[in-house]
């Protein structure tokens, strides 16, 4: 357990260093030069490229990190979501904290809830629009509650119009998005075009969050969309949590899907795509059995990198 640094020579990715080696991570994230871990007890703080590492506690009311995400606006702000659900706001490299009240309303108004836990939901994804009418705009994936939307940075929040924030799970949600909601993506094309995985399907907007479309009905933690292609989608989907797990693809928007698995042993009987990652020209798929599986941006075959580390949960990238 702990952090990896690593290197890439070539096609061969090697471990440069084994750091914080007494936390089991949850999120990582980098901002200017820091590094900052989540895990299920804190955030640890390094701004040597984690030789050196340092609580960041300062205002981190609830300790069980669940996601993390920085902007690239100047200067920048990191996001903390967390189980129970709440967000948690730096914007100085993560020396403090700052809470936010409204999630943690809406999450008691409606009683948001884990099915595999006792706390009150989580947020375990965001997205942040890089162009459109919105750009700016934060998006962020409650389960089981729903998808809210920040139009100040990640100060305030409120509920998608499309998302109710009951958390009923036995209901045909129709033009709203599914309310248990594992990760979320915004197009660079445009604010308005989000896609989220949920525990009853692939949903799309067109009209950032107001209304929804199920593209794919099943089971989902995590899809990839082209940046280049709206309509291009690689899916991690499954029959059931962690049940006969696969890859798809397809280039219509949804309308036909195509095995996307080439290289590996699926589909997996007991595990499932967990997060897809995108670095210059690789797509990274992380399982959650804790592997991770790499593709180059124009290749079909997924290859296998980093054997020897187990139990994977998240990456972040540093130019």
């Amino acid at each position: 357990m702990g952090l990896y640094i690593v290197s890439q020579a070539n096609s061969n990715w090697n471990v440069v260093e084994h750091t914080l080696t007494d936390q089991s991570l949850t999120a990582v994230v980098t901002s200017e030069g820091v590094l900052l871990a989540g895990t299920a007890k804190g955030i640890w703080r390094s701004s040597d490229n984690g030789r050196s590492w340092s609580e960041a506690k300062e205002g981190l009311a609830i300790r069980h990190v669940r996601w993390m995400a920085g902007s690239s606006d100047a200067p920048p702000f990191i996001l903390v979501g967390t189980e129970p659900a709440g967000i948690f706001m730096s914007r100085d490299s993560g020396k403090t904290w700052h809470q936010n009240a409204e999630v943690v309303e809406l999450r008691d108004k409606y009683g948001w809830f884990l099915p595999y836990s006792p706390e009150a939901g989580c947020v375990r994804g965001f997205a942040i629009a890089e162009s459109g009418p919105h750009k700016g705009r934060v998006y962020a994936a409650v389960e089981v509650g729903g998808v809210l939307i920040s139009d100040d940075g990640g100060q305030k929040w409120h509920l998608a119009e499309g998302s109710d924030g009951k958390p009923d799970l036995n209901r045909e949600p129709g033009a709203m998005i599914h309310p248990d909601v594992h990760s979320i993506s915004v197009h660079p094309s445009s604010s308005d075009i989000v896609t989220a995985a949920t525990g009853g399907g692939l949903y799309r907007s067109i009209d950032g969050g107001m209304t929804w479309k199920c593209i794919y009905r099943c089971y989902i933690r995590a899809a990839w969309v082209d940046p280049q292609d709206v309509r291009h989608i690689i899916a991690g989907p499954a029959d059931g949590v962690s049940r006969n797990g696969r890859i798809e693809e397809t280039h219509d928007g949804g309308q036909g899907w195509q095995p996307a698995a080439k290289g590996m042993n699926g589909p997996w009987p007991r595990h499932m795509v967990e997060r897809f990652y995108q670095h210059d020209i690789n797509l990274f798929a992380i399982l959650s059995n804790g592997e991770l599986w790499t593709r180059p941006s124009g290749q079909t075959v997924w290859q296998r990198i980093l054997a020897e580390v187990s139990g994977i949960r998240a990456m972040a990238a540093s130019n």
